[in-house]
């Protein structure tokens, strides 16, 4: 038997069990929707005139997939923010999401103090910590997560959560027909494609993390629906699989990067490449990502495209996903690794801390 599909092997590496926290993400999309839209949040008394989301890491992804999806329907700006600092128009006409799950990130911190000195409307989420301390002090709502997650696998309710706390601002319309799709699709994902019960030869996750396996992976989505998805692939196969690999997006690529696929030789024709797609894309990105293939496969290196038909904009976007989210799994164990320990990322915080 493969190490895939050896129950027993798995067991011994996964000692946190971070293939149950996978495998509920399907649950966790309603429940999450349901903190959201039935949390206490009191309506601004000012115009909002953007949106800002502060946020890092798996905590801060969320805030991507969000952003595809509502951007279009949202009358007023949206962003994000990764640092410790927040842009110069954030003021009073701006609601801020603070987002951190454990509560005790840095550079969110930081940026709950800017916006408390700016006046902005806040929102914070999280499962606790020095974030929720700060708001309930200074009378700000915090929605609280559920604990015991690692912050990564916690993406539905550092995501969905928030489509319910913007429906029931009144900025967007309610989304809970687009969540309850949700749990079917991923379910059967889960079930009949890229879960462990999923034997190899017909498990997606599993066949794409054989082929990445000691290989150099390059991820591209498109601007208009799978650019987060990207980014989380790269995230995931980092946290979980502790390999490094790339993400990029097209347009954006076809100005700059795709020239790079000529050199070095002998290393792109052992490259894998995961394009990630879907038809709400563009018409000429549809065809930017067709000839860019074409271009790439030149170099030798393996294309693989991604596209999933079923269900709506949010329900395809979470499909993808999901298969990532397996694959980063299912690269730990071939890694011989326990694919929940950061020890990278808590020796940096150690040693920020001493500063």
């Amino acid at each position: 038997m493969n190490k895939l599909d050896n129950l027993k092997f798995i067991k011994k590496l996964d000692c946190s069990n971070m293939l149950k926290f996978i495998s509920g993400l399907p649950e966790q999309c309603p429940d999450a929707y349901r903190i959201g839209i039935s949390g206490s949040i009191n309506k601004p008394a000012v115009k909002i005139n953007n949106i800002v989301f502060a946020g890092v890491g798996g905590s801060g992804i969320g805030a991507d997939l969000i952003k595809v999806y509502i951007e279009s329907e949202l009358k007023i700006p949206v962003s994000t923010c990764r640092n410790y600092t927040l842009p110069d128009f954030v003021n009073e006409n701006t609601l801020l999401f603070c987002s951190s799950y454990s509560g005790s990130t840095e550079e969110t911190l930081s940026c709950f103090e800017h916006g408390l000195r700016r006046k902005s409307f806040m929102i914070t989420m999280g499962a606790g910590g020095k974030l929720r301390e700060l708001s309930l002090k200074n009378n700000i709502t915090h929605i609280l997560i559920p604990q015991g997650y690692p912050p990564r696998t916690a993406i539905g309710y550092m995501s969905i959560t928030v489509l319910g706390i913007l429906a029931r601002l009144g900025l967007i319309k309610d989304k809970e027909n687009d969540v309850k799709e949700l749990w079917p699709i991923l379910s059967d994902v889960r079930d009949k494609e890229a879960g462990f019960s999923v034997p190899l030869k017909k498990n997606i996750s599993k066949q794409i993390a054989v082929k990445l396996h000691k290989r150099y992976s390059v991820i591209y989505g498109t601007t208009d629906t799978t650019e987060a998805v990207s980014n989380r692939w790269r995230e995931q196969i980092a946290e979980n699989g502790k390999t490094l690999s790339s993400s990029n997006v097209l347009p954006e690529m076809n100005h700059n990067e795709i020239v790079g696929w000529r050199f070095p030789e002998k290393l792109l024709k052992d490259f894998k490449v995961i394009m990630l797609s879907d038809k709400d894309d563009h018409k000429r990105t549809k065809e930017r990502m067709r000839i860019s293939e074409e271009i790439i496969k030149k170099s030798r290196a393996e294309v693989i495209i991604l596209k999933r038909e079923k269900g709506g904009r949010l329900a395809r976007i979470y499909s993808l996903i999901y298969i990532g989210d397996f694959v980063s799994f299912y690269l730990a164990i071939l890694n011989n690794i326990d694919p929940t320990p950061v020890e990278t990322i808590d020796y940096l915080k150690k040693e920020l801390g001493k500063i």
